[in-house]
């Protein structure tokens, strides 16, 4: 029998790149939805890695599930790394994406390319149901772009520019992203400790 692994976020962008990075995992992936679990933490840590620990502590005591979660961000090296673990929420409740990527944008307004440098963090930890927990971390590095471009992705993908491919993330296709991003190499880590300790 096949072990279910809760992927605990009701973020639609993640779940989604979720779905696709983790396709691999030993585990048949379920969400909060289709386990009909609707509860709520607060996330009071100070780092992504405190946040993703408590958030999947708190949803396999809530499903029974081994449980997976992230704390992810972006960290702008001008602001001192702000959002950082303020990111989902900055500039307060009522703000969605857009506003948000505004939000950020209009605080760097005066800041000369070269100190746009900026990096997408995440975090994700795995609790099994002895208690047992395990966090694996992923970042990377990039500069906050002018304006936004690029349709796709989500939250900050839009200002988030990529030397590399000269390009936003918001510009990427979802295969070219998963490669490069934050989320992909932290997931491809988990992969790999899967292979190698299960």
């Amino acid at each position: 029998m096949v072990n279910k692994l809760l992927l605990a976020t009701t973020n639609p962008g993640k779940i989604q790149e979720y779905l696709e990075l983790l396709a691999d995992a030993p585990f048949t992936l379920t969400t909060l939805n289709i386990e009909n679990i609707y509860g709520d933490i607060e996330e009071t840590g100070l780092t992504f890695k405190e946040n993703a620990l408590l958030k999947a502590r708190y949803f396999m005591k809530e499903s029974g599930l081994i449980t997976i979660a992230d704390d992810s961000g972006i960290e702008v090296d001008s602001l001192g790394g702000k959002p950082g673990v303020h990111s989902a929420r900055y500039g307060g409740p009522g703000l969605n994406d857009k506003d948000r990527v505004n939000l950020l944008l209009s605080e760097v307004t005066n800041v000369a390319w070269e100190q746009r440098t900026a990096r997408f963090q995440c975090v994700i930890a795995i609790v099994w149901q002895s208690g047992a927990a395990i966090t694996i971390k992923g970042s990377c590095e990039g500069y906050i772009s002018y304006e936004p471009n690029g349709e796709n992705g989500f939250g900050y993908d839009s200002i988030f520019f990529y030397p590399a491919m000269n390009k936003t993330f918001g510009e990427l296709d979802a295969p070219t992203k998963h490669h490069l991003s934050h989320r992909g190499k932290a997931a491809r880590k988990t992969i790999q400790w899967f292979k190698e300790n299960l």
